[in-house]
């Protein structure tokens, strides 16, 4: 039997990718724990879900520190303090330094709402809807140095509707997230995911009769 894999999430709000999460793990009976919840706004909405669900959380306020170097560095040691098998970053908004990311190197992950490359930053919604594209969607990938640019694990496409807003945009994007996220991470925690060159690997499993 596999050992029990565990999950530290990083958020900055709502985290409403972070329930998705949890309650995936939960239904699904994942082989992990969500160990903690960690976010860097003490007024986060998603640390009263946390509280809720009895998981431990967390705060590591980055208007505390002077520099990102030092605030990535409480960061990492409030997150190492949990000993986690994957980081997960779900609506987490913050840019991480090249020391952090290399910590968690192959073990970090994070959602990005648009089909990278396309669309990296901020405002993916609005990018997508001023270039006039027929479809837009959700990636989860790896997280490394490089903004939005990490191994892609898996996306998802949602079409481009003729009266689309950003906020009708952004709210279908969002369903898709709640789905293809928790997917992307129960393959990592059941060991089907692999890096190879700088492409992501999925293990497909196969019936023999």
């Amino acid at each position: 039997m596999r050992a029990m894999r565990n999950i530290v999430i990083l958020i900055s709000g709502r985290g409403s990718n972070m329930r998705a999460i949890v309650q995936a793990a939960q239904t699904e009976r994942w082989p992990a724990k969500i160990s903690a919840i960690i976010s860097n706004r003490r007024d986060a909405e998603g640390l009263r879900y946390a509280e809720e669900q009895g998981i431990p959380h967390a705060v590591v306020a980055n208007g505390d520190y002077p520099t990102r170097a030092a605030f990535d560095a409480a960061l990492q040691r409030t997150i190492d303090g949990f000993a986690p098998d994957l980081v997960v970053m779900a609506g987490f908004m913050r840019i991480l330094t090249a020391p952090f990311v290399e910590h968690y190197a192959g073990r970090i992950l994070n959602i990005h709402p648009s089909l990278l490359p396309n669309f990296p930053g901020m405002a993916t919604h609005r990018q997508a809807l001023a270039a006039g594209v027929r479809m837009h969607g959700a990636t989860v990938h790896f997280v490394t140095a490089d903004l939005d640019h990490g191994p892609i694990v898996t996306q998802v496409e949602v079409p481009v509707l003729p009266t689309d807003t950003e906020q009708s945009l952004a709210q279908r994007v969002l369903i898709q997230e709640h789905i293809v996220y928790p997917r992307a991470i129960r393959w990592f925690i059941e060991g089907k995911l692999s890096i190879e060159d700088g492409h992501v690997h999925i293990a497909v499993e196969t019936n023999v009769r």
